[in-house]
């Protein structure tokens, strides 16, 4: 089927509550894909797809460790970028047809400063906008590393580096998301955002997610990178998703 987009637009997984709120707030937390009891399963596999990570794929920055291309990391994950409240988020945020950019695992280690707040994507840049996800492998907690937003900052025509003052300190305003593992987060890319202090000796896991226009630069070329056995049983619409 070529007219994916049309299919999803037409669903409604996705509650007007929640459409309104990522409209106007920036972001929302909904509900995942992953069954509740299924959770520390899930959690076995997200740490055995990191620890089988090669090098090349393994970012470690001041506060946290990203491995990238969950894409291909095994089947657990394959229904993560084709949920369908989060594609249609992008049918209402983004508005035409879209693409996966990339899926990637991160964890904010034990005892971690506050990340800067950032944006993932400027106002009318390239590609823009972008709808982003955020897969709680973890409870988000107030203690552990929440992600912030910064409500309505979408908006802004401003982003955190155009201001003088420290981008890890707290802003005025600014609201946790917080939820049980399995949650989601689903964000417009141009909010102000970013994980607060992880005060506790555990690490905090998530899977997040980026798509954008279908006629923009991904940053992962997924029809390049995907691996014989994923595309073997993966279905239409991941495809489609992946645009290969």
């Amino acid at each position: 089927m070529d007219d994916w987009f049309s299919v999803v637009d037409a669903r409604c997984e996705l509650s007007a509550g929640a459409v309104q709120e990522l409209r106007d707030v920036g972001f929302v937390v909904i509900p995942g894909p992953v069954a509740p009891d299924r959770m520390a399963q899930f959690a076995e596999a997200y740490d055995a797809a990191v620890a089988c990570a090669t090098p090349e794929d393994v970012a470690i920055g001041s506060t946290t460790t990203r491995v990238n291309d969950f894409v291909n990391r095994g089947p657990e994950f394959d229904g993560l970028y084709v949920y369908e409240p989060v594609l249609e988020a992008c049918c209402r945020i983004i508005g035409q047809p879209f693409k996966l950019s990339t899926m990637h695992a991160r964890t904010v280690r034990p005892y971690s400063r506050a990340q800067n707040l950032h944006v993932d994507f400027k106002r009318e840049g390239d590609g823009w906008p972008m709808v982003g996800f955020i897969l709680m492998v973890d409870e988000f907690r107030t203690d552990n590393g929440a992600t912030r937003f910064v409500p309505g900052s979408h908006k802004w025509p401003t982003i955190p580096a155009d201001f003088p003052q420290d981008p890890s300190a707290d802003y005025e305003g600014q609201v946790l998301a917080c939820g049980p593992a399995g949650s989601v987060i689903v964000y417009n890319g141009s909010a102000w955002h970013g994980h607060t202090t992880n005060r506790v000796g555990e690490p905090r896991r998530s899977i997040q997610g980026a798509y954008i226009r279908r006629d923009a630069e991904p940053a992962v070329n997924q029809a390049a990178r995907i691996r014989p056995e994923t595309l073997g049983r993966i279905g239409h619409l991941a495809k489609y998703v992946l645009a290969i």
